[in-house]
């Protein structure tokens, strides 16, 4: 389902070396139109791949994204004292920069636009992090259920282990033909609007479909597919970097907030508003400076 094109070559072990352009072949274009979701056996190198878990690790430990309300545990409510189950940063390049120049998302971005046509771009991203032992468990849901008013495209998303995943701690597990269907309803994680992960109300568990992967190696799925993530019982994180892609148009606007985000009160939300409102002020208080010389 994966074709290199001559400038890559693929060695032995199934690392991808120099120049990596790799493309879907016909067969794995219909296999994603028709399921909503393809495994792709490698999409970057073993040396990015280590280049990754550095950069990864240093913003979990240093917390990036936390007065910002990017970072947040997806499965909890994010109250002081309470063990992470499930943390997650968006943006991550936000914060380090270093991310926005990679093989993976040169790749992804090549891919992205065999999928979705030329116009396709990269519209969201963000790290998941599920730490050894953790129970926590990413229940089903469809990537769609999040997108705020006004969002205006679909998106496909890339979802790369940084080292390799089955069942025992955590990969991602999909309900084939289910992005063919409508947007299911979603309520929040154990029925508590302070959690910011969400659940859908039903899903056909018993035809799910399991996508172990290596280590640099990926998935992509469709914003409708519903899709789930069992918890981490290894010994090791389990490390998951995620590129989005979609093409913007009026058509996708999201013209009312679906209920179960109406009724979110997270405390990431309240950190990012609590931001916004600080870098409000320091723009109303630099204007002022400049109107003063400028008198």
């Amino acid at each position: 389902m994966l074709q290199q094109i001559s400038k890559s070559a693929v060695n032995a072990s199934g690392n991808v070396e120099g120049g990596t352009c790799p493309l879907l072949t016909p067969s794995g274009i219909d296999f994603f139109e028709a399921n909503g979701f393809l495994t792709l056996p490698i999409l970057t190198t073993q040396t990015e791949v280590q280049h990754l878990i550095a950069l990864y690790d240093a913003l979990f430990r240093d917390r990036a994204g936390w007065e910002t309300g990017d970072h947040f545990d997806f499965a909890n409510t994010g109250e002081a004292g309470v063990q992470p189950s499930i943390p997650q940063i968006l943006n991550p390049s936000r914060y380090e920069p270093r991310l926005r120049h990679t093989l993976f998302r040169e790749n992804a971005t090549l891919i992205a636009r065999q999928l979705l046509g030329s116009s396709a771009t990269l519209v969201y991203e963000h790290a998941m992090l599920k730490p050894a032992g953790s129970a926590g468990v990413t229940p089903w849901h469809q990537d769609e259920a999040f997108y705020p008013k006004y969002t205006n495209y679909k998106s496909i998303t890339f979802w790369m282990p940084l080292q390799a995943v089955d069942q025992s701690n955590g990969c991602l597990e999909f309900i084939p033909g289910s992005h063919l269907a409508a947007l299911v309803p979603h309520h929040s994680i154990d029925n508590d609007p302070r959690i910011p992960g969400l659940e859908a109300d039903h899903a056909n568990r018993v035809a799910a479909v399991a996508c172990p992967l290596p280590a640099g190696g990926a998935t992509i799925h469709h914003c409708r597919t519903l899709h789930t993530a069992g918890p981490n019982t290894s010994s090791d994180p389990r490390r998951a970097y995620c590129l989005a892609f979609g093409v913007r148009s009026r058509a996708h606007t999201v013209r009312t907030e679906h209920p179960w985000i109406k009724q979110k009160r997270t405390a990431s939300a309240r950190r990012a508003a609590d931001a916004q409102s600080a870098l409000a002020r320091s723009a109303s208080a630099l204007k002022q400076v400049v109107k003063a010389l400028l008198r």
